[in-house]
């Protein structure tokens, strides 16, 4: 059996333009470019760290499964 990872989604809701190069830099990290794109990063102390900083610019929504239906492999079994 699979051991299941927390996951999160990450959902860029505001613009870096006028903010800190760190901040851009930040949102670069977690993969995130343009408004409205979102991620699924795995749940560690780094990620959640980068979330904090930037939190004025993100939306975070907790998953258990990688898919949809709660499955933890591609081939369902």
């Amino acid at each position: 059996m699979i051991r299941e990872k927390k996951l999160l989604t990450v959902v860029q809701t505001g613009s870096p333009i006028g903010r800190r190069a760190d901040q851009e830099a930040t949102l670069k990290g977690l993969g995130l470019n343009k408004r409205h794109r979102r991620r699924v990063l795995e749940d560690t102390p780094a990620i959640r760290g980068m979330i904090d900083k930037v939190k004025h610019l993100v939306r975070v929504e907790e998953r258990e499964s990688p898919f949809a239906d709660g499955r933890d492999r591609i081939d369902g079994a």
